[in-house]
């Protein structure tokens, strides 16, 4: 995945939350789950982004990054 892609995936994941996070009148519970999948998706295509700029800087090829686990990623708060 070249990084224009993960940058339209990050864009339509956003779209998605900022709509979820504007309703009125509170989420469904499957809107809550959907929102929660978001957010660890976007830390993931942040993730992957990030691996690929810094392998690319340091002469090493962006295509050897991998989409890590979400457990791991979202480990990285704290």
């Amino acid at each position: 995945m070249e990084n224009e892609e993960i940058l339209d995936d990050i864009g339509a994941l956003v779209e998605e939350e900022r709509a979820l996070r504007q309703r009125t009148g509170g989420l469904l519970p499957e809107e809550r789950a959907r929102l929660s999948e978001l957010e660890v998706r976007l830390d993931q295509c942040w993730d992957l982004l990030r691996q690929r700029r810094a392998k690319a800087e340091f002469g090493e090829d962006p295509d050897t990054a991998a989409l890590r686990p979400a457990t791991e990623v979202e480990s990285y708060r704290n």
